[in-house]
């Protein structure tokens, strides 16, 4: 053997390709936001609130999970370890909840509760910055992969999770809360050194598409195992050793693609070692191994009264803007208005899916089938605009925002059915607005990168976010929220009865949701006109050769 098994373990663990195994592993825990429709139910009851108090405790849920300018904040100036280790530490808030749920905690306020399930959330969008915005980085030229790949990884989440679930603790509801307090921050913990920006030679990169599909076969063997997994537990009464049994090939999939790594990783030594004799190689890896020198713009001449003379004198789209620039651009405030009307809305439908299936009179197995569907299909609809709008873009020149309008004009679709109520619709609309939801993050996420550049992505990625979290408020709390809880006033008075002090608002047929997703759907519509805006202003940007500088880069660090 031309190398040693020691060289080619450290090799393996030190390469860039175990920093993406680190990444995909903690973006498969880290989908716990999207869980609420599992558990929302035994909040309600066990802490007696109506639906209004619940869509306020989901907008705390929304908002930590998608607020994490802090966590950004904290990445341009730390390594990124230091933030998985912050966003591990703040998975606690889930553990609050489960004893305040199970009645360790008396009396536990709306206030607090509030709080605790933000903060559990927020620690998703530190593990998000850490992970996700370092594999960009180390991926510049297919991060509309890496963004649609990883993020596919967290549409998938809440249904590995509720697999891993089932294994761990049977049916008890309850105790999902509990498993997610703790496993995200184990896995965080474990790859917390690993995940770190790493630099490769020209010959790599040209080689990571072709392991990028790889992976895409794999997360799809993954999500059609889970689909068809879906399909049998909703038909039979899955016993404890079939959930043991579904859950060791959930990890096995899960763990795969740390096959593809290793043959990569030998590949690359391999190679190495037959020119091993060469000076000019020698000298080659010498200067591979040096640590990663990023582009600095940090020369006094060239930041004098960039802090506030020059946030309305950004650069040309494509270079690094400040943060303020892209804060106070138009191109930024035309994205965010688009992302509100479009993430907020499918959100809502999200975290409302087990009221709207119990208010149309669907059972509860019924109920879970369209969480795992919504799962299943966020997935597919992230790894979708992710490979596809990269394809389109390399191949065509197709601009990104374009494929948002379109993806906000098929939401629409699936909000059109639930306001109407067609019957048996709801498996329809759960895979629209599953898909139309996760298509949304990566376009949002790659558009971001591309119009204000890498240098301060950490927090600007985190800017972008804070978009579904005013959607959500604006539609889950103040539209369907209230609405919801009207109609269920509506329909106690009719029957002639009064609300007693404490008791759940339960409205039952059509109209508890109608007008609500009607406001949604006409909501989304504008925002797809809106971001016809945004084409229109970078036509000409998404023409260009917009990744032209990274070739530059790499062929530069090449010789």
């Amino acid at each position: 053997m031309a190398f040693s098994i020691s060289r080619f373990g450290s090799q393996l663990i030190l390469g860039r390709w175990f920093m993406v195994f680190g990444c995909i592993l903690i973006m498969t825990v880290s989908g716990t936001g999207y869980m609420f429709g599992l558990y929302s139910n035994d909040i309600k009851t066990s802490m007696g609130y109506d639906q209004d108090t619940l869509n306020l405790l989901s907008f705390f849920k929304d908002l930590g999970s998608n607020v994490g300018v802090l966590s950004g904040l904290i990445n341009e100036i730390t390594p990124p370890w230091v933030v998985l280790f912050i966003g591990a530490l703040m998975n606690f808030g889930y553990f609050m909840i489960w004893l305040a749920v199970t009645g360790h905690l008396k009396r536990v306020p709306v206030w607090q509760m509030c709080l605790y399930i933000c903060i559990g959330a927020d620690s998703q969008a530190f593990a998000n910055t850490g992970a996700l915005v370092t594999c960009v980085k180390n991926f510049p030229e297919s991060r509309g992969i890496v963004l649609g790949l990883l993020k596919g990884y967290v549409g998938l989440s809440s249904a590995i999770l509720a697999q891993l679930y089932h294994a761990f603790y049977g049916n008890k509801s309850k105790d999902l809360i509990l498993f997610i307090s703790w496993l995200p921050a184990v896995v965080s913990m474990i790859f917390l050194r690993t995940i770190r920006v790493v630099k490769a030679d020209q010959d790599r990169q040209q080689n990571e598409v072709k392991v990028f599909y790889n992976l895409l076969y794999i997360s799809l063997s993954l999500a059609g195992f889970l689909m068809v997994l879906i399909i049998v537990q909703n038909s039979l009464l899955f016993t404890r050793a079939g959930y043991y049994a579904s859950a060791l090939v959930v990890i096995f999939l899960v763990f795969l693609p740390l096959v593809i790594f290793a043959k990569e990783e030998y590949s690359y030594l391999a190679s190495q070692s037959k020119r091993i004799d060469s000076p000019l190689e020698v000298v080659a890896e010498q200067r591979e191994e040096q640590p990663r020198i990023e582009p600095s713009n940090d020369d006094p001449k060239d930041n004098q009264g960039t802090c506030l003379t020059n946030i309305f004198k950004p650069p040309n789209r494509g270079e690094d803007y400040t943060i303020l620039q892209a804060l106070f651009s138009i191109d930024m405030l035309i994205l965010f208005v688009a992302s509100i009307c479009g993430l907020g809305g499918t959100l809502t439908m999200i975290d409302n899916l087990g009221q709207i299936g119990s208010s149309l009179g669907y059972p509860t197995r019924s109920i879970n089938t369209f969480v795992s569907l919504v799962s299943i299909w966020n997935y597919l609809g992230r790894v979708t605009s992710g490979f596809s709008s990269e394809i389109f873009l390399k191949k065509y020149k197709f601009p990104r925002p374009m494929m948002m309008s379109l993806v906000l004009l098929v939401s629409c679709v699936g909000h059109l059915l639930i306001a109407f109520a067609v019957p048996n619709s709801l498996y329809i609309a759960s895979v629209i607005i599953g898909f139309c939801f996760g298509a949304q993050w990566p376009l949002v996420y790659a558009i971001i990168s591309e119009i204000f550049g890498l240098k301060y992505y950490a927090t600007l990625y985190n800017f972008g976010s804070v978009a579904s979290p005013i959607g959500s408020y604006i539609f889950n709390v103040v539209v369907t929220g209230k609405l919801y809880d009207r109609e269920a006033l509506k329909q106690l008075n009719d029957k002639g009865l009064e609300r007693k002090l404490g008791e759940d608002l339960d409205c039952i047929g059509a109209n508890c949701f109608k007008v609500s997703f009607l406001i949604i759907s006409g909501t989304t519509l504008f925002g797809c006109l809106v971001s016809l805006i945004l084409v229109l202003r970078t036509w000409k940007f998404y023409k260009s050769e917009i990744y032209q500088k990274f070739n530059v880069d790499t062929e530069a660090s090449a010789n």
